[in-house]
């Protein structure tokens, strides 16, 4: 039965996952995501998963795609340093369609930068860090429930559409102590990545039926041998230079995501029905926004919060409505202004877009939102 606990984001995040189905953890200790490897060395050994700490962030990753390369739902976490150094591998993980969660409790950077305070500063990282086009999805909690029931949502997308997944949380809400009423087990759909009805498959590995877009892929090791590589490949896995297969595979990994963004993009409204000027935030920023509608709504303000769910595919199509409906949107993000543009290539044209951000490893308050709010 539901149990109602006290509890922090990064410990939601590991029960979060485990409820997922994650029984494989590699990774390296780096505030502010410590916890979440804490945490996961403790709980995996109690529901019959592995737990490995690595020597570092990169063989971490390459670790936990190993593992589920084999059939095992498998998380990596880490914080802004170590997300740069998980960037290949991520990539790898995204051409050879290895189902993985890769948490980044985002801190104050660049660099080493404040390791204890918070920040978004990873936002653009998350989605263009690893080089080439490449698929990504990308969510964003903004409580300690949200981030249970985002990180087997995480999990669900990953296995799904065989392919990474991250979980962009910040210091905020990885640090924040709530109370969380867990659910029984059952409540939240659970979704396997798919595979061939046999483990011995005549088809090639990567084949794909007329109209599918993800491969039903076996277990390494459980059926036919099948190679796996970071080259450009056919639907056999072995690396190809032909430019129509190559093309077709870039073009194909991009399509199941894009096609898809109406399972995979979602986003929140508070205060929308009457609002003419929305906040834009996500993350733990939404904690001081809400409290900014509030006064502002005191104060006489049509005030209302979009919050992007999902941060990568970017939520367009729902933004652009809000932006057709308001006068005004302020964004309030704790970088230097990084979804500030992505806001105003969509928006710019319908309503004026005005920006609050922090760098400085402080949190945005509610009253420098209501500011910017009050300006004319």
């Amino acid at each position: 039965m539901a149990k109602r606990v006290l509890m922090q984001g990064n410990e939601a995040c590991v029960e979060g996952a485990i409820a997922a189905g994650m029984r494989f953890y590699a990774g390296y200790p780096i505030t502010p995501s410590t916890e979440i490897a804490e945490v996961s060395a403790l709980r995996l050994p109690q529901v019959g998963g592995k737990f490995i700490q690595m020597e570092d962030e990169l063989a971490s990753i390459a670790c936990a795609i190993g593992a589920s390369a084999t059939g095992v739902k498998a998380m990596t976490a880490t914080s802004g340093p170590g997300f740069s150094l998980k960037q290949e591998n991520l990539g790898y993980a995204c051409l050879a369609e290895i189902p993985l969660v890769v948490v980044d409790v985002q801190r104050s950077g660049p660099s080493t930068g404040l390791p204890t305070s918070p920040s978004q500063g990873d936002v653009m990282m998350a989605r263009w860090g690893t080089h080439g086009d490449h698929p990504i999805i990308v969510i964003s909690p903004s409580s300690v429930r949200e981030t249970y029931e985002l990180a087997i949502r995480c999990f669900n997308l990953s296995e799904k559409y065989r392919t990474p997944v991250i979980f962009l949380m910040d210091e905020i809400v990885g640090h924040l102590r709530e109370g969380v009423e867990i659910p029984e087990a059952g409540t939240f759909e659970i979704v396997d990545r798919p595979v061939p009805e046999h483990y011995y498959p005549k088809k090639h590995a990567y084949h794909l039926e007329e109209g599918e877009l993800v491969p039903k892929m076996a277990p390494f090791g459980a059926g036919e041998r099948y190679n796996v590589t970071g080259l450009l490949h056919d639907d056999t896995g072995f690396p190809t230079n032909n430019n129509k297969i190559a093309g077709d595979l870039v073009e194909r990994l991009m399509k199941k995501i894009d096609d898809n963004y109406d399972d995979i993009v979602t986003t929140e409204e508070v205060g929308m029905e009457d609002a003419d000027i929305a906040l834009y935030v996500y993350g733990g920023t939404m904690r001081a926004a809400l409290t900014a509608m509030e006064m502002a709504r005191a104060k006489g303000f049509k005030v209302g919060i979009f919050r992007p769910v999902t941060i990568w595919p970017f939520a367009e199509r729902e933004l652009r409505e809000v932006a057709k409906k308001v006068k005004r949107i302020v964004v309030a993000e704790h970088n230097y202004g990084q979804m500030l543009r992505e806001v105003e290539r969509v928006a710019k044209d319908d309503c004026e877009v005005r920006f609050v951000g922090k760098v400085n490893g402080t949190v945005i308050t509610p009253e420098e939102i209501l500011q910017k709010i009050e300006e004319a």
